[in-house]
């Protein structure tokens, strides 16, 4: 006696011929997109513009974060302000610590004695101070950007108080930034 629900046997090896086909394209596409991530990731290393998935989220962020390790932080702000609107939860907090970290650097390069060169230096800490509280808002795990922010809180003058001369502020406080654990 057969069964009715049963498919004959050549329906069957059939659907087992289409399901191996399928998955055999599928495994060639992943192994060919393994290879372009591999060839991505060994131009990034290098410096080299990548052959593929040049619009991507990765690519342009790689870009930003080269040109700010290349001390051509106006740019990098800028491509890095450009991904914040790209990017999930976990990437927004560490566009933030990375425009932290240019703000950082730029008010340590400018630090100096004359006023408006002390603003400056006032005005691009804040801004880190700025970056560094927005990504811990994003995400609070990242030990570094605590650290961080509580370098350019030292560094920071108090809140002034009413009443008190500009010469009886300490103003910045650039030198020996404390060593501490992150």
């Amino acid at each position: 006696m057969a069964l009715k629900w049963m498919p004959s046997t050549t329906k069957l090896t059939l659907a087992l011929t289409v399901i191996a086909a399928l998955s055999g394209l599928g495994m060639a596409y992943e192994l060919q997109r393994i290879g372009q991530v591999e060839a991505f990731n060994n131009a990034i290393r290098a410096a080299k513009t990548p052959d593929t998935d040049k619009q991507s989220f990765e690519a342009k962020f790689a870009v930003a974060y080269w040109l700010a390790k290349n001390e051509r932080y106006k740019e990098a702000t800028l491509l890095f302000n450009q991904l914040l609107g790209k990017a999930d939860a976990k990437q927004r907090a560490i566009i933030q610590h990375n425009l932290g970290n240019i703000f950082f650097l730029r008010g340590l390069a400018i630090n100096g004695s004359n006023m408006t060169v002390r603003d400056e230096a006032e005005y691009l800490l804040n801004q880190a101070k700025n970056a560094y509280v927005l990504a811990l808002k994003t995400d609070n795990s990242h030990w570094g950007t605590r650290h961080n922010l509580d370098r350019v809180l030292i560094m920071l003058p108090g809140t002034p108080t009413p009443g008190v001369g500009e010469s009886d502020t300490p103003g910045l406080i650039m030198g020996g930034i404390p060593v501490g654990l992150p």
